[in-house]
């Protein structure tokens, strides 16, 4: 049990901790506290591209059946997002995705998503964590049965029609986009629903690989050098760019002169974009760019920082009735949809989006609005049971300049994030899923930054 231990976004581990008897004891734990919460309906139990996760979906399947729960099994790999809109749409008790979403095909996880749809927070994972046991199976005349499930028509009726709403009718006839779906479980998804919307498609990577050609489905700019190279050669390639990342939670877009787009000036873009016909504010993450917070103030509108997960993102968009709310590393949803990061729906309204205005003439738009934005990120190993001591240590000992500039706030809502005189921001972090601390910068230019990010890695080296 010491082995099963929840993070950001549930239990990820490797194949060699990532067992089934384990799977099964998290499967009973989560029907234990289903039964515990009085929750009743049938249970969705989705998965992920990678070897092996249809045996642990069966798995959990055969678990929660025996508690007296029907379950509805995905027909075949899907998007973590479509089942978690499955949950909310269905009024289910509750949902269960085998994934380890962009990590390396050595991994697997399972995720816990509420009847809401939303993520799980830390009391309801707190709460199964407690119940791990081995399987309790009812007396077979009380189990439950399985029913296989396409989650995908449905909810490509969904964004469809949410998008209709925000932007008119959606017809991407005439657009070419090129897809990427690093063979995870977007692919006959995410491509299906731009080509419904009349996109003409360029797919890469579209074929299943449970080694996601030997590397992880991570949607970096290091790992999308086709995708990148095929939208910015010439007047004739597609004119956007999208990939997805293993699970198709995250979105990543290209364009043609950015190449690779910072997923905080796609935040931006979007947040503009939907304020062009809607209102309300934003939700952002503690590591996401600033330039949410100009957008909004040139609408008249706010922002609402939280720490890094989008469960607590998840939780202001609820609280705030927020517009959107999204992350630097490329999760986002907005308004009217389930509130799960949704790299599905995100690229069908990225596409919208462009063929409205082109994202890079919006971006530069925001940029001369607003001021230039350059953000990056390095990480230093540390043990997670070092993690943390180095931070309380960083609290202990505010620097009063860093990088030569004067700090005049700090903010400890999750980590250790200096906020500079001249606008500029450093924040150190523990990371959920890795034994690294995270050090973020944002600045005008992309020498304040690497000077930010070396000065964040002098404070937190020494500690380690």
């Amino acid at each position: 049990m010491e082995s099963i231990s929840f993070g950001t976004d549930g239990w990820r581990a490797t194949l060699e901790e990532f067992t089934s008897p384990r799977v099964r004891m998290v499967g009973q734990a989560v029907a234990t506290y289903l039964t515990d919460e009085g929750l009743e309906g049938p249970v969705a139990v989705g998965y992920d591209a990678r070897e092996g996760s249809r045996g642990f979906a069966e798995e959990l399947a055969r678990v929660l059946c025996a508690n007296g729960f029907d379950v509805l099994l995905a027909d075949r790999d899907r998007p973590t997002p479509l089942v978690a809109y499955a949950i909310a749409d269905r009024d289910l008790a509750g949902g269960l995705v085998i994934t380890a979403s962009h990590n390396p095909p050595e991994y697997n996880g399972v995720k816990f998503i509420p009847g809401d749809g939303a993520p799980a927070l830390p009391d309801v994972t707190d709460a199964i964590a407690d119940r791990l046991a081995e399987p309790d199976p009812l007396p077979e005349a009380d189990h439950g049965a399985v029913t296989e499930v396409d989650f995908a028509g449905p909810h490509a009726d969904a964004a469809l029609e949410l998008v209709e709403s925000m932007a008119g009718d959606v017809d991407l006839a005439d657009r070419t986009v090129a897809y990427d779906a690093m063979h995870g479980s977007g692919r006959g998804t995410t491509d299906a629903l731009l080509e419904r919307a009349g996109a003409s498609l360029e797919c890469l990577r579209c074929e299943p690989d449970p080694e996601f050609g030997g590397g992880a489905p991570e949607p970096a700019a290091e790992n999308l050098e086709t995708l990148i190279d095929l939208v910015t050669a010439d007047d004739t390639a597609p004119e956007l760019g999208i990939a997805n990342d293993g699970d198709a939670d995250r979105i990543a877009v290209v364009t043609p002169e950015r190449g690779y787009l910072d997923e905080n000036l796609f935040f931006a873009a979007l947040y503009d974009y939907l304020l062009e016909t809607d209102s309300g504010p934003a939700v952002r993450t503690v590591s996401t760019t600033y330039l949410i917070d100009r957008v909004a103030e040139a609408h008249g509108e706010s922002v609402h920082e939280v720490p890094v997960g989008f469960k607590w993102v998840a939780q202001a968009i609820g609280e705030h009735d927020a517009l959107v709310g999204g992350e630097e590393s490329g999760g986002f949803t907005v308004r009217g949809h389930v509130r799960e990061k949704d790299g599905v729906l995100m690229a069908l309204l990225a596409a919208v989006m462009h063929a409205a205005e082109p994202i890079d003439d919006r971006v530069d738009r925001l940029l001369e609005e607003h001021g230039t934005v350059v953000q990056d990120k390095t990480s230093v190993d540390c043990p997670d049971d070092e993690k943390a001591r180095v931070v309380s240590e960083l609290e202990d000992e505010i620097p009063e300049t860093v990088a030569g500039t004067a700090v005049e706030d700090v903010n400890t809502a999750d980590g250790f994030k200096l906020l500079l005189a001249d606008g500029s921001w450093l924040l150190v972090r523990p990371s959920g899923t890795e034994p690294v601390l995270r050090i973020y910068a944002e600045a005008e230019d992309e020498a304040r930054v690497g000077a930010l990010l070396e000065a964040g890695r002098e404070l937190v080296e020494p500690l380690v």
